[in-house]
């Protein structure tokens, strides 16, 4: 169960790039929250992904010398749901929205790579709480640039 958590429905196996393919699949399955569960739905989603996320990471690296190998992608699924929360916040039509998902995935997976400030400090931590802080980071540095590009226009 940790290792299908932990890839996401075996996501993380996809080549080349399985954080991006991750985000991708976040982005997707956070839209469908958002329009069928709405912000209740998408927090209970953040909150389940970073509790089951530390958890499965947890087990699928302990004894390993690798403590984030790049299948694990939970990390990625919480960080991009919490960079969709304004989405959740401030329903949008559709025609206006895409921008804003289109917005979000390029925006979190430039932080998640470039790593710039908290994200990369959290990234340079060992264990599970590293794995998954540096994309949490991410996701609401990303949230606040979105909520703030959603303001502006």
């Amino acid at each position: 169960m940790s290792h299908i958590i932990a890839t996401f429905f075996y996501i993380g196996h996809l080549r080349p790039a399985p954080g991006s393919w991750g985000s991708l699949a976040a982005l997707i399955s956070g839209a469908a929250v958002i329009n069928g569960a709405g912000l209740i739905g998408l927090c209970i989603g953040i909150f389940l992904a970073c509790l089951l996320g530390y958890w499965a990471t947890a087990r699928e690296t302990a004894g390993k010398s690798d403590h984030d190998p790049s299948e694990i992608i939970i990390d990625e699924v919480a960080g991009q749901w919490i960079a969709l929360l304004p989405l959740a916040i401030w329903p949008l039509p559709f025609d206006s929205a895409a921008f804003y998902y289109v917005f979000g995935f390029v925006a979190f997976r430039l932080f998640d790579i470039t790593k710039p400030g908290l994200v990369g400090w959290a990234d340079r931590l060992v264990g599970p709480l590293g794995v998954m802080l540096d994309d949490i980071i991410a996701g609401v540095m990303v949230a606040l640039a979105m909520a703030l590009v959603m303001v502006a226009l």
